[in-house]
């Protein structure tokens, strides 16, 4: 394969090019291109495409984005292809999936960790430039050992200093978890390729804000709430942070909300937990987390602008509620799908 590729999408008549290392996805947003996706990764399937001219090669043959129907037809993900020598492709593109500020590819050592939980941690890596993001983006890390870059979201803000902070939860059986976890030490380099995703902080509305977290979808949404507060975005307006989580001992968030100013005040945590355990080892709200926007929330649903991150069946049921139940319009609800 040659060092660059010349890539050409016949649907928009946009044309781009491939580095070396690089899909076809993250070559287009490195151009500024908005070709669609969601989770960079390939589980999702929002960045099918046909290709028209050319060869390719597929990194992830088996990825769950693709079904036996799209394969039978020749359909191909993006972000898990890379072009050999110059194509022509057919790919779905948006103004809304143009990147405000272009993924780069840089390196970055662990420079500390933290437990939150007794599964969930936080590993805080520095760049040697400035770390430039939105409010809940996440990025992709190249890990030692690992041959296919993981996506992990950003629980900090943008800022000079180079910091990009995860929090993370341990997957049993999972050969990234495994390797922050039990392998990395401070002062370990990485290769830390961002920032991505559409989920990011909208700041042009007046609307109340409602987070919802579970499990690691806590970062994103802690940006989210960080994010707000630099924006000046609570003056006038409140933030509803719901966190679900399976027991008590899984509840977490509140102290990194009640750090910030009007905590209490604009910023309301609501935890949720679906597995109590024995009667009194847990007062607060108990089901669903997606059960409880409805008897919290005091305006109808379509007043509100949702963000939420967490286990697929979560984000399932809440596009359910918001968008079935309630009619929700799309644009006011914010979600990438690789959790």
């Amino acid at each position: 394969m040659s060092d660059q590729a010349r890539i050409t999408n016949q649907k928009d008549g946009s044309s781009f090019v491939q580095a070396a290392g690089d899909s076809i996805l993250r070559a287009a947003l490195r151009a500024g291109l908005g070709l669609a996706y969601e989770c960079n990764s390939g589980g999702c399937g929002s960045c099918k495409f046909e290709l028209l001219k050319g060869e390719i090669e597929t990194l992830w043959p088996e990825a769950p984005g693709l079904s036996e129907r799209d394969r039978r037809r020749g359909r191909h993900l993006a972000c898990q292809c890379r072009a050999l020598g110059e194509v022509i492709i057919a790919a779905p593109s948006g103004t809304e999936y143009v990147p405000n500020i272009r993924p780069r590819r840089r390196s970055a050592q662990l420079a500390g960790v933290r437990d939150i939980t007794h599964d969930l941690r936080e590993f805080r890596f520095v760049s040697f430039e400035g770390a430039a993001f939105l409010p809940g983006q996440y990025a992709m890390l190249d890990l030692p050992g690992l041959t296919a870059s993981r996506a992990y979201s950003m629980s900090n803000t943008t800022n000079e200093r180079g910091e990009w902070h995860f929090q993370i939860r341990r997957v049993p059986h999972g050969q990234g978890t495994h390797t922050l976890f039990d392998r990395l030490a401070v002062g370990d380099e990485i290769g830390l390729d961002g920032p991505y995703g559409v989920a990011w902080l909208r700041t042009d509305n007046p609307r109340d804000i409602v987070c919802v977290a579970g499990g690691s979808g806590l970062a994103p949404m802690v940006s989210i709430a960080r994010g707000a507060v630099d924006a000046g975005l609570l003056g006038e307006r409140t933030l509803y942070f719901f966190y679900g989580a399976r027991t008590p001992r899984d509840v977490c968030g509140e102290d990194m909300l009640r750090a910030l100013p009007g905590f209490g005040q604009h910023i309301h945590f609501i935890p949720v937990v679906s597995l109590p355990g024995e009667e009194g080892q847990w007062s607060g709200a108990t089901g669903y987390v997606h059960d409880q926007l409805e008897r919290v929330l005091p305006e109808r649903m379509a007043e509100y602008e949702f963000y939420f991150a967490g286990p697929p069946p979560m984000s399932q049921a809440i596009q359910e509620l918001l968008m079935i139940g309630h009619q929700v319009p799309f644009g006011q609800i914010h979600f990438d799908r690789f959790f």
